[in-house]
């Protein structure tokens, strides 16, 4: 068999296909985009890999797999193995870490029934033995209501109370999760369906970003090709917006409304979610995570994705494993910074932690799943202006704190370039934020300044003297004095 990864495979795919009987499939994403296309030949207990495959590369390979008396193309990594329903990990660049909950990706057609049957079957275990197996899995990302949380202890809560519960599949923004739903789907709808059993669902809600058209198409063909959906299942979209991703303005987006604010809590949307009725929100990871514990897997892994000024990529690492391995997976070795956790994750440059909510959250960095590398020219104190000006642009405006706090934060951020380093005023803007916004976007948004403030204060009080360590504030304001000047002329 021929296997294509990845972005771009449809090309590639068809030339193979011109030039074998054996069978080529697409397949989703390896969740390392930096050697995709990827071809993966598989015969007779072995794969041998092709990065960045063109169609050319493709023809070769698959004029040749299947015949005896011919060799393949030499491969960029080979892997023996006994027949499996899971990716072979190549020694390629980009892929380390264990995979357990990412193990099928770039290795099934993602929206086939068949393929996830065969490769770990579609379990069926009553609500009580789901509770039991997958209760203590703890919610993945910001946009989970149970972010770091046992999930069971919001299960029981829905379960509890009388109504028509729903349950709502956070597809929206996170890398991981869009992953998963790309390349995966079958295991987010699985553990979809063990959740919707449990808590008697007469709806399950996939959320999706309605930029993303990969994953929804994806989703949607799973969910139609999915054999006995407990309950009825829609794919929904909802805006870009970072903001989107909030528990509680996914529930607004999946009833339809346009303008996305964050709910005042209590209730919480397992007393009061969509329309009224009681909710689950997890992510796709959590769901993920929910029906590997079902089926007997490690569920301790966590998913991160690194991006910024380096190569994206996707990992899956354990518990003793260390941050910086999921940053040097992506080729980075010469940095300023990385902001662990999202968008509002903690600046830092001490990466010897574990990938753990409790090992992150002691070092103030976020538990979000996403790595931003700061490259080695990357100024600190610019990196957190700009991540405060897009609080300030992009909160949904419902609550004071966030509103104006993230306002007020932007400006006094600017005067330190003025000379004016308020340190202990912006203490206390932080602090007032995060203890009193009424959603995650707003508690969140104070963390990149507070932690730039304590590992690269330094950097800060250069800014106040008319200086940049780094240069690139020299950089950025000669560029703007030089485009103001020739708009001058005009």
């Amino acid at each position: 068999m021929v296997r294509v990864a990845g972005r771009g495979a449809e090309e590639v795919a068809a030339a193979a296909r011109e030039r074998t009987d054996v069978p080529v499939v697409d397949v989703g994403s390896t969740g390392v985009p930096g050697v995709e296309p990827l071809v993966v030949a598989t015969d007779d207990g072995r794969s041998a890999f092709y990065a960045n495959a063109t169609p050319d590369d493709a023809e070769s390979v698959a004029s040749v797999i299947g015949e005896p008396t011919r060799a393949l193309p030499d491969a960029d990594a080979t892997v023996t193995h006994d027949e499996t329903g899971a990716l072979p990990v190549p020694d390629l660049d980009g892929f380390s870490g264990s995979r357990s909950v990412l193990a099928r990706c770039g290795w099934l057609r993602p929206a086939s029934a068949d393929d996830y049957a065969e490769s770990v079957g579609f379990t069926d275990a009553a609500a009580d033995e789901v509770v039991d197996a997958a209760g203590g899995v703890l919610g993945r990302g910001w946009g989970d209501w149970n972010a770091d949380e046992p999930a069971g202890a919001l299960w029981e809560g829905v379960r509890d109370r009388d109504g028509s519960p729903a349950v709502v599949v956070n597809a929206h923004g996170n890398p991981g999760d869009a992953l998963l739903a790309e390349s995966d789907p079958f295991a987010v709808l699985e553990g979809a369906a063990h959740v919707a059993r449990v808590v008697d669902a007469v709806q399950v809600f996939v959320y999706v970003s309605e930029t993303d058209e990969r994953a929804r198409d994806t989703l949607e063909a799973a969910a139609a090709a999915y054999p006995d959906f407990p309950t009825d299942v829609a794919v929904v979209e909802g805006p870009s917006a970072y903001r989107a991703a909030e528990p509680t303005m996914a529930i607004e987006a999946v009833e339809g409304n346009h303008r996305l604010e964050a709910r005042l809590r209590p209730p919480g949307p397992e007393v009061e979610g969509v329309f009224g009725e009681p909710t689950v929100v997890h992510t796709a990871r959590t769901f993920a995570h929910v029906a590997g514990a079902v089926r007997g897997d490690d569920t301790s892994t966590r998913v991160l994705s690194v991006t910024g000024d380096t190569q994206d990529v996707t990992v899956e690492l354990g518990e003793t494993d260390t941050v910086r391995s999921a940053v040097e997976a992506s080729g980075a070795t010469d940095y300023t910074g990385v902001l662990v956790g999202g968008r509002f994750g903690g600046l830092t440059r001490k990466l010897d932690v574990a990938p753990t909510p409790i090992a992150l959250d002691e070092r103030d960095l976020g538990t979000d799943g996403v790595l931003e590398v700061l490259g080695s020219d990357a100024c600190p104190v610019a990196f957190v202006g700009r991540r405060s000006q897009f609080a300030a642009d992009s909160n949904c405006g419902r609550c004071v704190p966030c509103r104006e706090g993230s306002t007020q934060l932007s400006e006094l951020l600017r005067d330190i370039y003025d000379g004016e380093f308020n340190e202990a005023k912006i203490t206390e803007l932080l602090r007032v934020m995060e203890s009193t916004s009424i959603c995650a976007f707003g508690r969140n948004a104070p963390r990149p300044v507070r932690t730039g403030l304590r590992e690269f204060r330094d950097h800060f009080e250069a800014h106040a003297n008319g200086e940049c360590p780094s240069g690139q504030c020299l950089v950025d304001a000669d560029a703007e004095a030089e485009t103001e000047a020739e708009a001058a002329t005009l």
